[in-house]
């Protein structure tokens, strides 16, 4: 069985290659790394270690890779023979990719009648939906439908903490041992990919909004709290525990939405939080706070991770989330010279105003109690 995967980055590697490797595919890594590219070409293998005490090695085989800059029509090809296609390229990406896809596409309806899956496996919402939309741009009408029998696009939850990291080796990639992928089944066309390590549901909203709203609202929380009390790592931020309780405090606030919103067991979602809080803490894994914390603009958006559970965190609960609005307070004075979006934040601050800046990046509605709470917490934490 052949993988076609994009983005042949930590992620890529460590993740979603991996699970790839030992459920029986041949992994062919598409990228313009021309680096990666060739080693993973001249090696044909890499290898994955677990970010906890035992520092398992696990060699990941079987693998090639494309270029897709330089030799696109053989990104085409190997999509027109493949038996899954993923990606991990990030969602600013998958636009840049909708094209040789589609391409990839129409030659395979040229070779066979096989259904094949297009998976994005991206830290969004709708990673896969999107792709399809920016692929379907390019088609005609005719073609439309002819997809709409042949390809499907399932939208997929995934998660797992893969660490920015420099090594000797640069193929080898350090990952935490815990991971998640859940995949939408309700889209797919033909069989389900026999993947070790998928779970398959019928709807994936509840768990992309329980991943988001919890990981990725804590994993944020944690650096800009972290860099405000000028802690360099998400794990020493972790350890201080005055920001332990404020991360958790936030969790608990998400939490209870999530399970008033899906109806999750509550004590299940407990444990869910206390491991989400262990991993942040994992001393094997060490981020820094303004890598996790980078580009503000899109975390402070209305429907990312720290508005968007303290909306409806209001909505369901009837409450005001103060630690949720206390880490929108910090994303706010996150002022990293290193992070163009940062700057522009401060700049905006100081030209426009706090009102004008929180209105203009988080889109809340200036007479909402939300608005006034984090006007209150902006100021508690600015005099500290």
């Amino acid at each position: 069985m052949l993988a076609v995967h994009f983005g042949a980055g930590n992620i890529g590697r460590g993740f979603i290659g991996n699970l790839l490797y030992h459920s029986g595919y041949e992994t062919c890594f598409v990228d313009v790394n021309s680096v990666i590219v060739d080693l993973l070409n001249e090696k044909k293998e890499y290898r994955v270690v677990l970010a906890d005490p035992s520092q398992q090695e696990i060699t990941v085989k079987n693998v090639r890779a494309i270029n897709s800059a330089s030799n696109p029509e053989l990104v085409i090809q190997a999509i027109a023979e493949a038996d899954l296609v993923t990606t991990a390229i990030g969602p600013n990406i998958l636009p840049l990719i909708s094209g040789l896809i589609a391409d990839g596409l129409r030659k395979r309806l040229e070779r066979t009648e096989k259904p094949l899956n297009v998976i994005a496996c991206e830290n969004m919402i709708g990673g896969s939906s999107l792709l399809k939309e920016k692929v379907y741009e390019k088609l005609t009408d005719e073609e439309r439908s002819l997809f709409d029998q042949r390809f499907g696009f399932p939208d997929s939850a995934v998660d797992r903490i893969v660490p920015n990291q420099v090594n000797e080796d640069k193929l080898m990639v350090k990952v935490e041992p815990f991971y998640e992928w859940v995949v939408e089944e309700t889209n797919i066309i033909g069989e389900k990919p026999e993947i070790d390590g998928i779970t398959y549901v019928h709807d994936l909203v509840p768990f992309i909004e329980r991943k988001l709203f919890t990981v990725n609202t804590g994993h944020a929380l944690a650096a800009y709290f972290g860099y405000y009390f000028g802690i360099e790592t998400i794990n020493a931020a972790m350890d201080n525990s005055q920001i332990h309780e404020m991360v958790e405090g936030a969790l608990k606030e998400s939490g209870d939405f999530l399970i008033k919103k899906y109806g999750f067991e509550a004590s299940a979602h407990e444990k869910y939080i206390n491991k989400i809080l262990q991993r942040f803490a994992n001393s094997y894994i060490v981020d820094e706070v303004t890598r996790v914390g980078r580009s503000p603009i899109r975390k402070l958006g209305p429907n990312d991770r720290l508005v968007s559970p303290a909306r409806q965190y209001i909505d369901e609960v009837g409450k005001e989330p103060v630690y949720l609005m206390k880490g929108i307070a910090a994303a706010l004075l996150y002022n990293f010279e290193g992070d163009d979006e940062a700057v522009k934040v401060q700049n905006t601050i100081v030209e426009k105003g706090l009102a004008a800046a929180i209105e203009e990046y988080t889109k809340l509605d200036p007479t909402l109690p939300l608005f006034k709470g984090i006007v209150e917490q902006y100021n508690m934490l600015k005099v500290k």
